[in-house]
């Protein structure tokens, strides 16, 4: 999951902005958890989706 869109609820600003203590222990929280995803942006996940999809539909063409 990407943090890039998260609001926070205590200072109701972005969460990658980093401007309060919750914001900054979220962010760090989220990067520990899994830093390859938290710095992929939705376009990058899209596309390895679909490069995954097309590697899928080879094999199986392949198969056939």
């Amino acid at each position: 999951m990407t943090y890039d869109r998260l609001v926070c609820a205590n200072c109701a600003a972005p969460v990658n902005e980093g401007r309060c203590p919750v914001c900054r222990a979220n962010r760090e929280r989220l990067q520990q958890e899994n830093p390859l995803l938290a710095n992929l942006n939705p376009m990058t996940l899209i596309a390895l989706l679909a490069v995954l999809i097309a590697a899928v539909a080879l094999l199986a063409h392949q198969t056939v």
